[in-house]
């Protein structure tokens, strides 16, 4: 008589236990790969995208509006502000406004100083921590259309009724920029490019420099400007500043080297070839409110991926964790011709730059380009990545807006949502008769807990001819999947845990050799 042993099931249920302990191994590695790959992915549901100028609906309206900026009342998150800069067929600026969170809008007329002349350019807005409503622009002057004065208005409900602006710059003050503190409701920062000679399309000798004048008074009165840029740094541009959680602030800046293709307009105001050699990133850091001044270079090695008129370059995008203090930077990059989308970022108290990482999820050598991006931070440390995109168009001609997502700290991206619910011609501009069409500087972005709304320069309305460009508003709502909260996420990684060790176990067990049966 034969015994069995009681850990012999038997060849059929020894297969059983082995097919058990495999599926029990392969789903505690799907768990345990599942809970990482969800912990950063971003999921972005598109809406539509709509006209902010009401220009955009008249076809014989042929302004070209462009680089947009966008603020939000953080007092009243349903009040948006849009200003952008007009560059033909007169050099002007626009102010929209929005109270139901950018489903209409609503245009904001602009009171010129008295003896300036018409032309109103280059505007900027901003929300003060109290609600307040600030609009920076600059008049211009001459044949020339030299920047004459900065000027800085404001509007206490919401752009309904603007202030008489105030003088706050004088001659030669391009790339105006204005910022607010978001904790100190009166603080302003004004961040510029002072020249001290200019010629056509280039500056001209003497001394360049960054500078910043703060106001401490909602905009009734400013400091002295203080120097942001280092002497030694001769050809600079597109400065742009954020404030940090504990009141610090930064300027990011352009340093384009020995770039006299652009930087004194070598090109005369033509298309061609970007310059060859290489750009630096740098960060300003001013911890006494812009009274002294310590730099960081976030990188050396950019390398310009298109031509362009220095008074009008493309700007590198600034923003701050609120929470964290964490800086990101973002850029195009043309080592991958023809550009890419980068993002550079700086933990509080490290003394060294992380990036850059590459956002744009484009395959690599597709000869597309991504370009020009806007980043903000919302509530939470989600960061957001808005930029042209021409993924769509093997010729690399026509453009949409794309979106991605880091819930990690810039590390890695979600895949891009495209904004846009048509693609326009990226040749449709002022400047397309030289080979230089311009859709402007930048593009407007800001980040909600659960949604990320952009604006940008939008041709569809235009042509080559009429050079026409309006300003277009898409928000999109961005959530994470189920999976990601914390209750989940631990069932998954430690279920996971367990159901893997228990299945390797159970695998073990069943590959034994099976004991020889023995006679009773």
């Amino acid at each position: 008589m034969l015994v069995r042993d009681p850990v012999d099931a038997g060849p059929v249920s020894t297969r059983r236990r082995r097919v058990v302990a495999v599926a029990a191994v392969v789903l505690g590695a799907a768990a345990l790969g599942t809970s990482t790959t969800l912990h950063d992915e971003v999921l972005i549901e598109a809406g539509a995208d709509a006209p902010v100028n009401s220009s955009a609906r008249d076809p014989g309206d042929i302004r070209a509006n462009n680089s947009p900026s966008l603020a939000r009342n953080p007092r009243r998150a349903a009040e948006l502000a849009v200003t952008n800069r007009v560059d033909s067929p007169d050099y002007s600026c626009a102010l929209q406004t929005s109270r139901d969170g950018g489903r209409r809008w609503r245009d904001v007329p602009v009171r010129i100083p008295r003896g300036e002349g018409r032309k109103c350019y280059a505007p900027d807005v901003a929300f003060g921590a109290d609600g307040t409503l600030y609009m920076s622009f600059v008049t211009l002057q001459g044949n020339g259309n030299t920047p004459a004065a900065a000027w800085v208005a404001s509007s206490p409900d919401g752009g309904r009724t603007l202030s008489a602006p105030r003088r706050v710059v004088g001659p030669l003050a391009f790339q105006v920029r204005l910022t607010a503190d978001p904790r100190r409701p009166k603080r302003l920062f004004l961040t510029f490019l002072q020249a001290d000679s200019v010629g056509l399309v280039r500056f001209s000798g003497g001394d360049q420099r960054i500078q910043l004048r703060r106001s401490d008074d909602g905009g009734r009165t400013w400091s002295r400007p203080s120097r942001v840029s280092d002497p030694r740094r001769e050809r600079i541009l597109a400065p742009s500043a954020a404030v940090g959680p504990g009141g610090e602030l930064y300027v990011l800046y352009l340093d384009v080297g020995d770039d006299r293709l652009d930087y004194e307009g070598a090109h005369e105001g033509n298309g061609g070839p970007p310059y060859g050699g290489r750009f630096s990133l740098v960060l300003g850091r001013s911890d006494d409110a812009g009274a002294t001044w310590q730099e960081s270079v976030v990188d050396d090695r950019i390398v310009p991926a298109r031509r362009f008129i220095a008074f009008l370059p493309p700007t590198p995008s600034l923003a701050v964790d609120p929470s964290s203090g964490k800086i990101y930077a973002a850029f195009e990059d043309g080592a991958r011709r023809p550009a890419d989308v980068h993002v550079w970022s700086l933990a509080r108290g490290a003394g060294r730059w992380r990036g850059p990482t590459r956002v744009n999820d484009t395959p690599a050598g597709d000869r597309t380009s991504q370009y020009l991006p806007r980043i903000a931070v919302a509530p939470g440390g989600r960061l957001d990545v808005a930029y042209y995109d021409r993924r769509r168009d093997v010729d690399d001609k026509f453009s949409d807006v794309s979106l991605q997502s880091s819930s990690d700290g810039g590390r890695t991206f979600s895949p891009h949502a495209t904004l846009t619910n048509r693609r326009f011609d990226s040749r449709i501009g002022a400047g397309s008769e030289v080979g230089l069409p311009d859709l402007g500087n930048r593009l407007g972005l800001v980040s909600e807990r659960s949604a990320a709304l952009a604006v940008w320069a939008d041709t569809r309305a235009g042509s080559v001819g009429s050079s026409k460009q309006d300003i277009a508003f898409a928000r999109a709502a961005v959530s994470r999947p189920w999976q990601r909260s914390s209750a989940m996420q631990a069932l998954l990684r430690y279920g996971g845990i367990v159901v893997l060790l228990g299945g390797l176990a159970l695998l073990m067990a069943a590959s034994r050799p099976r004991p020889r049966p023995r006679a009773a």
